[in-house]
C-alpha cells in the first residue's frame, strides 16, 4: 500500500496538499484546535485522484495538521453538530507580513475555517485504510455555473 506523506513550508507546497485534499469528506467532529500546542488538525476521507485509469475510484483516510497556529475562525461550520458532514474544496493561503499569513479551508456550501499562522508549517499523511468509492466527484465547469 502506497501511503502519501506531504509537508508544506510555503504557499506552493500548500497548493499541492490542497490538490490532494480536493473533495475530501469529513465530519465537523473530525476537526480540532489545540491552542496550547498551537496546532489545528483534522482527519478526512480524501478522494484518491491518483487512482490509475481503469481502476475503481477510491478514498483514503488521511490526516492533516497545521502547526504555529495563532488563531482559528469559523464561518458556517455547525460546531454544535459534530456528525454533520463537510466537503473540503480547497486550502488557500493569503500572505501577511512574511512569513505569517492566513490559511483558509474552504468547504462546499460556503463554510470556511481561517487559520492565522505564524508561518506555514503543515503536514498531510495517509493513515492506512483505503476503500472503493461509490463514485467519482463531479464538478460543474465554471463557465456553466
Amino acid at each position: 500500500m502506497d501511503l502519501l506523506r506531504l509537508a508544506a513550508l510555503d504557499a506552493e507546497d500548500l497548493a499541492v496538499i490542497s490538490a490532494h485534499l480536493q473533495d475530501a469528506i469529513l465530519r465537523v467532529g473530525d476537526l480540532t484546535y489545540l491552542p496550547g500546542q498551537r496546532r489545528f488538525a483534522l482527519v478526512a476521507r480524501r478522494f484518491d485522484w491518483a487512482t490509475p485509469d481503469g481502476a475503481p475510484p477510491r478514498r483514503r483516510l488521511t490526516g492533516l495538521h497545521f502547526d504555529r497556529v495563532l488563531a482559528v475562525r469559523c464561518r458556517s461550520i455547525p460546531r454544535d453538530r459534530p456528525d454533520d458532514p463537510l466537503e473540503l474544496l480547497a486550502v488557500t493561503f493569503e500572505p501577511g507580513e512574511a512569513p505569517s499569513g492566513t490559511a483558509t479551508l474552504v468547504f462546499a456550501g460556503g463554510g470556511a475555517i481561517r487559520l492565522d499562522l505564524e508561518c506555514i508549517e503543515a503536514a498531510m499523511k495517509d493513515l492506512g485504510p483505503v476503500w472503493q468509492a461509490g463514485s467519482r466527484p463531479a464538478h460543474v465547469p465554471l463557465d456553466a455555473a
